[in-house]
């Protein structure tokens, strides 16, 4: 079961930059042509989505208010 198209590795920039929605849009257009590829770009995209979660609870629990981080209060 090879892929009938070979597709660009540039497709890998859309979950990269877009997240998971970009994931989806990719692997819907993937998906008949490479379904490798397109299980790598959700993957991707699912990746980015984990670590912007983990990134912000972590900064959320940290206990830093604005005025250490550096921000002005309002």
């Amino acid at each position: 079961m090879y892929p009938e198209n070979k597709r660009s590795n540039w497709w890998y920039l859309l979950p990269i930059f877009l997240g998971i929605i970009g994931g989806i849009i990719a692997y819907f257009a993937l998906r008949k042509d490479d379904r490798e590829k397109a299980k790598k770009c959700m993957y991707v995209g699912l990746a980015l989505f984990a670590i912007g979660i983990i990134v912000d609870v972590a900064v959320l629990t940290s206990g830093i208010t604005e005025e250490q981080f550096g921000m002005p209060g309002y």
